[in-house]
């Protein structure tokens, strides 16, 4: 029986994620017979001891694994040859920054599975970490603006909002943002910042895990339609946080015709954004969609530029919390990712001018690309719950056969790139990246 092994997350210092909890290392052995290994780390959130009451051995390298399960890429020079390696490659989009480290893996004779591709028969994902991003993206942009508000000299309940690294779970910090949204109720709002829109791009995984952080607030949900209407207030209610979600058609228009849904997934060269409509209504944006250069860029810096000339110092959108985090693609001021230690950046519309920090003038960028590893214990849980029912066929799989007969259940050989060294035939468009 072939050996998994964990590997020791090591692409920055915040990445304590595993794919496989102890948990679940103990229900794997006991259903497959089969040896899971964890390579020693010092960060990681479950220790080496708790994977040793579950049943597995410690080791210091990767050498004895067959199949290593990580999360982020591993570094070009710790691959080592004909292993089978499951892990967030950023390769299918052709991502320029990976193409070494998939030569480097076709090179070895290996093959890699990409979690990102184990989909369904409609393409659904089955193994993601979606709601958690969402979930710490929330957190974290709420934390920032507090004290970004603050130095500002504007006191809100904000203030007292945490970082989602600082939170043990996702229940402690919905638990403490209950407490703020009942201040909220008590106190309101400065009038300043009234009324006070948080404005989520997209309905899926990820917009969930923010929405379910949001609603921890004393929320009101309007329509995106409205916000023109709310902004005519003259006395909006200061003990109210208003909530938007944004669709597809309140995102763009058909450049002729009527919207249609299929139509735009299918060709959506015919279509233009419409977000800059809603530019000057929204206090904080949330990009959760997913994107990439076939669709309309939702918040051009031209955009941005225009809504800052209207309004002037009044410019009422303070913050944008790009979770998809897209470099320069669905919200064009992203114009590089961060991390944990320096989670956001400040933006001017008219210069373009980026400025590290939250604190100042200017719009506060979050762009951190690995949320949530920001939430260990949460995120690793559920993923490995997910990805604990495929770990069978792939270690029972004969790999060394021809793909269509090596055994491996159709979600799996969905999402082998590499076979042994060879581009899959679904993933053969690579070879131009390559």
């Amino acid at each position: 029986m072939k050996k998994i092994l964990i590997r020791a997350e090591d692409k920055n210092p915040w990445e304590k994620r595993a794919p496989l909890v102890p948990e679940d290392v103990s229900e794997i052995m006991a259903r497959t017979g089969g040896e899971v290994l964890v390579q020693k780390s010092a960060k990681r959130f479950f220790r080496e001891d708790q994977y040793q009451q579950a049943g597995a051995g410690v080791c210091r390298d990767m050498s004895p694994g067959d199949i290593i399960l990580g999360i982020k890429e591993i570094p070009e020079d710790k691959l080592l040859p004909e292993k089978t390696y499951l892990f967030f490659s950023h390769t299918i989009k052709g991502q320029a920054g990976n193409m070494p480290l998939l030569k480097k893996i076709m090179a070895g004779g290996s093959t890699l599975i990409d979690y990102e591709r184990i989909v369904d028969d409609q393409n659904r994902r089955l193994v993601y970490f979606g709601r958690y991003a969402g979930d710490a993206g929330a957190l974290d942009i709420l934390a920032l603006m507090g004290e970004h508000w603050k130095q500002q000299g504007l006191a809100t309940p904000f203030s007292e909002c945490r970082r989602a690294v600082d939170y043990a779970s996702v229940q402690e910090g919905k638990d403490h943002l209950r407490r703020i949204g009942r201040e909220i109720l008590d106190k309101g709002l400065p009038r300043e910042l009234c009324p006070l829109v948080i404005g989520v791009l997209g309905y899926g995984n990820v917009s969930a895990g923010a929405q379910q952080i949001f609603d921890c607030l004393p929320v009101r949900r309007i329509a995106p339609e409205d916000l023109h209407s709310l902004a005519k207030d003259k006395e909006p209610d200061p003990h109210a946080v208003y909530l938007t979600v944004f669709k597809e058609k309140d995102l763009v228009r058909p450049k002729e015709g009527q919207f249609s849904l299929r139509d735009y997934y299918d060709h959506p060269e015919n279509y233009q954004s419409c977000f800059e409509d809603y530019l000057p209504h929204v206090t904080i944006l949330v990009n959760a969609v997913y994107w990439d250069s076939r669709y309309p860029k939702f918040v051009t810096w031209e955009g941005l530029r225009r809504t800052k000339e209207k309004q002037g110092k009044r410019m009422k959108l303070k913050a944008i919390a790009d979770i998809s985090c897209d470099v320069g693609g669905a919200v064009e001021c992203t114009v590089k990712t961060t991390d944990t230690g320096k989670p956001a950046y400040l933006v001017e519309p008219r210069s373009g001018r980026v400025t590290d920090g939250h604190l100042g003038e200017g719009i506060v960028v979050l762009a951190v690309d690995n949320l949530p590893a920001e939430l260990p214990n949460d995120s690793s849980t559920f993923f490995s719950n997910q990805l604990k029912g495929f770990l069978p066929s792939l270690l029972q799989a004969d790999l060394q056969k021809p793909l269509q007969a090596s055994g491996l259940v159709p979600e799996m050989m969905r999402a082998v790139i590499v076979h042994r060294g060879e581009l899959t035939p679904g993933y053969r468009y690579l070879e131009k990246h390559l």
